[in-house]
């Protein structure tokens, strides 16, 4: 297939050309990917929450619903080592779903992306971080978002929020143009990971954004295989980077950013899994309860 044309798609019928690339018509993304197996993270999928049903879930089931929810039932999780047991048992239910991909060596972040890639062959694939957590505020989830965009658009997506320039170190960030007619899409043409400020506003400031504020990644794409291939001869010339692998996917082929209606809460910094408790608690049926208790708690701490 031309590398230059989209993924998403089972024929050449219906060859349309937009920005430059090949799109074809699109079909369902059918995979996901979950990466947990990073040093400091491998724990936080497992710990649990009250989500906005007043359910006590681990984070990692609470990934698994919602992209089970997005019409995705084939899921990998990405783990080190030795960890497949305790993620079947903070699966629950999901875990049915799951193929557990052992990460044999701490190589990075796009090194364990690159670990599914027999899992997702020549398919589009769903990926997410397992110590984020997201909020849609709206009725259509984040993940079915960006699933929306990827399959209106053919092409791979980022989600994207605008961040202050304090929170930088912790976040890759992309640089472009807003598509015309969309207050919500960009054409990504620059892709860093963890700039500085001076980075920032030198390469990937966007028209429209608060001043000292950027596009920085949320932990949830649909990338297509193109990804995997890049990442690939990555590997092969020594180590892998994510950044730089969506900075080149730029260049072969249509891809955008979507900054979606919600939030991403990470539970890996400090006071994240109190932060993404509070928000779903905040979000769900027992809105009511969690603000007394937080009124009550706020009382106390002035007496």
């Amino acid at each position: 297939m031309d590398p230059r044309a989209g993924f998403f798609a089972s024929d050449r019928s219906g060859i349309a050309i937009t920005d430059g690339f090949a799109r074809l018509p699109p079909v369902k993304v059918k995979k996901a990917v979950i990466t947990a197996a990073g040093k400091t993270q491998r724990t936080l999928p497992l710990q649990t929450l009250v989500d906005r049903d007043g359910a006590s879930r681990s984070a990692l089931a609470i990934l698994a619903e919602e992209i089970t929810a997005a019409g995705i039932e084939e899921i990998a999780v990405i783990i080190c080592p030795g960890d497949e047991a305790a993620y079947a048992a903070a699966a629950g239910s999901h875990a049915s779903h799951m193929t557990f991909i052992e990460q044999p060596e701490a190589l990075g972040y796009a090194h364990a992306i690159h670990c599914a890639a027999g899992f997702t062959g020549d398919e589009p694939f769903l990926l997410m971080v397992g110590d984020h957590l997201y909020l849609s505020r709206t009725e259509i989830s984040c993940a079915a978002q960006v699933l929306g965009t990827a399959l209106t658009e053919d092409c791979a997506v980022s989600a994207v929020q605008a961040t202050h320039e304090s929170k930088l170190p912790l976040y890759g960030a992309v640089g472009g143009r807003r598509l015309a007619g969309s207050d919500c899409l960009y054409q990504v043409e620059t892709v860093l990971e963890k700039p500085t400020p001076t980075e920032a506003e030198q390469r990937l400031v966007v028209p429209g954004l608060r001043a000292g504020n950027y596009l920085c990644f949320f932990g949830l794409h649909v990338l297509t295989p193109t990804l995997m291939e890049i990442l690939s001869e990555q590997l092969r010339s020594g180590a892998a980077d994510l950044s730089s692998a969506l900075s080149e996917l730029a260049t072969r082929e249509r891809y955008l950013a979507h900054q979606l209606q919600g939030r991403r809460h990470d539970i890996g910094v400090r006071y994240g899994l109190l932060t993404a408790q509070l928000a779903l608690g905040l979000a769900g049926k027992d809105r009511d309860e969690v603000l007394t208790n937080i009124v009550e708690l706020l009382a106390q701490s002035h007496t």
